[in-house]
This record gives structure tokens, sequence and C-alpha cells, in this order.
């Protein structure tokens, strides 16, 4: 069901089909956790990841020796030297291609995407595109909402998110919850009432919502609607 309206779940959206965007979306879960986030953590001791330019992205800091970023084009590319490798194949010779050890020696969670070095990615082009362009929505509308915040891609729950106040904000490329990319807000202590519609909190697909700006005051009308006496 729709979590906004109640109105049953389409099967495409746009170009992009529900299952193409699932397998996409485990993909890109499996990159991101098993080795986007063990080039962040040699460096940082962080799983932190972040989206820029329209890539999902480990962090540009001094204790980092290699960025890694997946990109739109469906590549991925380690820096220094530009080395660019296709996002494809098994994810095993993927992070060796890349000069990465595949999967965290000590993971901080209990890994989440079903992903061994043996999974062979399946990126839908369009789906992809779906999935980075969420991440940059959602990372571009947190910023205006609070300045002062970095969003964090955590790769446990794929999520580009702050939080503030005791409250989550976020958006998500879809998950077992809502499978297309959605913004929502999670109170850390749970709300009653009519804005509040997902068992976390508050929850609208981005295809409901004005792009950055309606993002942007879904997540003003959650801050007002969470600042309410429980």
């Amino acid at each position: 069901m729709d979590v906004a309206s109640g109105d049953p779940v389409g099967q495409v959206v746009g170009p992009v089909g529900a299952e193409a965007l699932a397998r996409t979306r485990t993909s890109v879960h499996g990159l991101a956790e098993h080795v986007l986030a063990v080039a962040a953590r040699a460096g940082t001791r962080s799983i932190r990841l972040r989206t820029v330019d329209g890539a999902l992205s480990t962090p540009e800091l001094p204790g980092i020796p290699t960025r890694l970023e997946l990109r739109p084009d469906g590549t991925v590319v380690r820096h220094p030297g530009d080395h660019v490798v296709p996002f494809a194949g098994a994810l095993g010779d993927l992070a060796r291609d890349l000069g990465v050890g595949f999967g965290l020696v000590d993971p901080p969670y209990a890994p989440a995407s079903g992903c061994g070095p043996d999974h062979v990615v399946a990126a839908d082009p369009a789906a992809l595109a779906l999935v980075l362009d969420a991440w940059r929505t959602g990372d571009e509308a947190l910023r205006r909402f609070d300045p002062e915040q970095s969003p964090v891609v955590w790769p446990e729950h794929l999520d580009v998110a702050i939080v503030r106040d005791a409250v989550n904000y976020g958006v998500s490329p879809g998950d077992g919850f809502e499978p297309w990319p959605y913004a929502y807000v999670g109170p850390h202590a749970p709300r009653t009432g009519a804005f509040w519609n997902a068992p976390f909190g508050a929850a609208r697909r981005l295809t409901e919502l004005d792009g950055v700006d309606g993002v942007l005051a879904f997540f003003a009308q959650g801050r007002a609607e969470a600042a309410d006496p429980l």
C-alpha cells in the first residue's frame, strides 16, 4: 500500500520497474557495506558514506588513502588516479579491481544486504539513477533543513540522514517497508496523529513531494508535528 494515500503500490515508476529497482538496490547495498564502507573505515574507523555530485562516495578526508565513488553512469571510480571499474560482475572481483578488501573485518553491525563476494551485480541503469537521485535530493534537502550538519549515507540502511532534537530525518531509496524512494521523519519517542503514518514515524514517497522543496517542506512539517506534546 502507498504509505501516504493507501492506494495500491504500482509496479512501475517512470521507466523503472519494481523488480529492477529491488535488484539494483541490493547490488548497491552490497557495494556500500562490503566495499565502500571498507575503504572508509580503513582511514577513519567510521563506515559513514556521503553523496556528492550525484555519486555515492566515501569521505574525502586526510586519513583515507583511497576514495571510492559509485557514479550514475554505472562505474565505480577510485581516487587518486581516477581508476574506473564498471559496476558489474561479482562484488569480490570488483573489490579486488579497486584495490580494496571485501567485507569489514569487524563490522559494527550485522551485514544487511545479504550479498557475499560471489554476488553478481544486477544494476539497471534507470534504477541506479533513481537510487542515486533519491540520495542527492535527500542530501540537498537535509543541508537546507539543517545547514550545521553534514548528511550521512549509512550503509546498513542505505538512507541519507541526520538527527536533530531526538528526531531522525532522512531519505531512503526504498526498502522492505516501502519499495520506492521515500522521505521520513522518525521521532525517537513515538507520536500519534494523522501525520504519523509509519511504524517509525512518518513517510512520504518522493513522487508525492515536489523535489527538494517538497522534501524540505515535509521535514519542516515533521519538526513542527514532533514538537507537539506527547
